[in-house]
């Protein structure tokens, strides 16, 4: 075999054999099969389903054209081996269950569900190449690609990003609706690479930012509308560092954050061989694992039907209710917020030097600064159910949230450093190890949602099931007995001595419920 046969080998074999159960949508033509008809995923066009071609792409791009042996995203079918090494007493795991780099995972679900993926890592770690690679995946040459690519630099203006007006135009014109625009090419683009772009000056940021968020170009009061896109972008740090600051509304847009990690120099030989025999794997994608247009869109399709249990959906809940509220913040409870502190500038230690005698290391909410925006929870659902369906599943898994989550919220929660959590023993190292801290994070919320018992004993959710059920034909008598029970469980939450983030939460929920049985009880008086 070639070596370029090599290169654009594409394994036949299953790549998760496991069976999936199928996603069914009714079809008129279902009432005419018989009971042992069979329905299987397989596309009209007699193609691979398009979860197992995804994977095959991620095994082609893994195991041939990124050198990545980092299997960080790690699953289990038992109990894993694990060794102890060093005098840090570090673990060395072995996943028993199929596992997968983050490196070369998340930018392909980035690509699945056309969302916006920052590369990070010092220079000359594979970002840009791996960012090539999902162009090419695209449908578009590797020429086009390179030629798109937006290179951040300190003179980069917005003509430079956007396009330009024509000369001719501009002596001519009578008004500016007379000005036609040279748009850039890259625009029209369904996947948009942007290298090093916290080196792009803040006014030409502004521009790229309505570009990435809400999928169109102005210039001289003339539109550009951009086809729905998946985002890469490049940087050396994940702090918004480089020649310009980058502008948070800008960091806010993204979605998953993703680490360059070293290269291994037991693989060595293989850039040898790259390098004797001019090989470039960009070059070398195989045809079997380029996406059309039609089959992006129907992958996203396919991620949105995958199902979040209630259950899961629970713990997410209880999660992230852990991190807004902060008791010192306001008055009005609604604003005892840490988004009250930051919108008045007060400084970080004057909050924490009010604090009410918490339990500041059974409190979750004392390691952030912030809280979760509902841009970042719709991203957490995005990429959970992303990694459901690449794993062939078509129902998100307690793992595959507690996966992808440290990726989505790596640089969207924001620790503090002089947390208590952060000074006990072990802790030290996750000062800097975000990924590994936010996992402990979400394992912490699930444990302490699993000491209350909040899976069978969840009055406040009861409560909620009940209105969710509508108030057609409630009389005055039932709507009057449901605000008794809304007070009874604020008192009952009010026994305990300290407010913590999920309790808030619960509160905050019950004052709504209340509110709207008492303007419906008004209402009724009129009728």
């Amino acid at each position: 075999m070639g070596l370029l046969d090599v290169f654009q080998r594409v394994s036949q074999a299953p790549t998760n054999p496991h069976p999936a159960a199928a996603t069914r949508t009714f079809d008129v033509a279902d009432l005419y099969q018989g009971p042992v008809a069979d329905r299987s995923e397989v596309p009209a066009d007699g193609g691979l389903p398009l979860d197992e071609k995804l994977r095959q792409a991620y095994f082609w791009i893994v195991n041939t054209a990124i050198i990545s042996p980092h299997y960080d995203i790690e699953y289990n079918e038992g109990a894993p081996q694990q060794f102890v090494l060093g005098d840090s007493k570090c673990r060395l795991t072995l996943p028993s269950a199929q596992s997968y780099s983050s490196f070369v995972l998340l930018p392909l679900l980035t690509f699945a569900t056309r969302r916006k993926c920052l590369f990070v890592g010092g220079p000359g770690r594979g970002k840009t190449a791996s960012a090539i690679l999902m162009g090419i995946l695209a449908g578009y040459p590797v020429r086009e690609v390179r030629r798109a690519m937006q290179h951040g630099h300190p003179q980069m203006t917005i003509a430079d990003l956007l396009g330009n007006p024509l000369p001719a135009d501009l002596v001519q014109a009578q008004s500016m609706d007379d000005i036609r625009i040279a748009w850039r090419k890259w625009l029209g683009m369904r996947v948009k690479i942007v290298d090093e772009y916290n080196r792009i000056p803040t006014r030409t940021q502004s521009a790229l930012l309505t570009v990435m968020g809400d999928n169109y170009a102005e210039l001289l009061n003339h539109i550009y509308e951009c086809p729905e896109s998946a985002w890469f972008l490049t940087a050396n740090d994940d702090q918004g560092g480089g020649t310009y600051q980058v502008i948070e509304a800008l960091r806010d847009r993204i979605d998953v954050i993703v680490q360059a990690l070293p290269f291994n120099t037991r693989f060595l030989a293989d850039l040898l061989t790259r390098l004797e025999e001019n090989v470039r794997p960009e070059e070398m994608v195989p045809r079997q694992i380029i996406f059309t247009e039609a089959e992006v869109d129907r992958l996203q399709e396919e991620i949105r039907a995958v199902a979040l249990p209630v259950e899961l959906r629970r713990r997410l809940e209880f999660f992230t209710s852990q991190f807004e509220f902060c008791e010192a913040a306001g008055e009005q409870f609604e604003y005892r917020t840490k988004d009250t502190a930051r919108l008045a500038g007060v400084e970080w230690h004057t909050l924490t030097a009010q604090d009410t005698g918490r339990d500041r290391l059974k409190d979750l909410g004392c390691q952030t600064r912030n809280g979760l925006s509902v841009r970042m929870l719709m991203t957490l659902l995005t990429y959970a159910k992303a990694v459901a369906y690449f794993r062939g599943n078509r129902v998100v898994e307690l793992e595959d949230l507690r996966q992808s989550l440290p990726f989505v919220l790596h640089d969207k929660l924001v620790p503090d450093p002089d947390a208590p959590f952060f000074d006990a023993p072990g802790n030290a190292a996750l000062r800097t190890d975000r990924i590994s801290w936010l996992r402990k994070l979400f394992d912490a919320a699930c444990a302490e949602f699993d000491r209350l018992n909040l899976d069978r004993e969840d009055p406040v959710g009861t409560l909620m099931q009940e209105f969710g059920r509508g108030l057609d034909g409630v009389t005055e008598g039932e709507a009057r007995s449901r605000l008794v029970k809304v007070e009874r469980a604020i008192a009952e939450l009010a026994k305990g001595r300290k407010l913590y983030g999920h309790l808030y939460d619960d509160l905050l929920q019950l004052k709504y419920l209340h509110q709207r049985y008492t303007n419906y009880l008004r209402w009724l008086k009129t009728q």
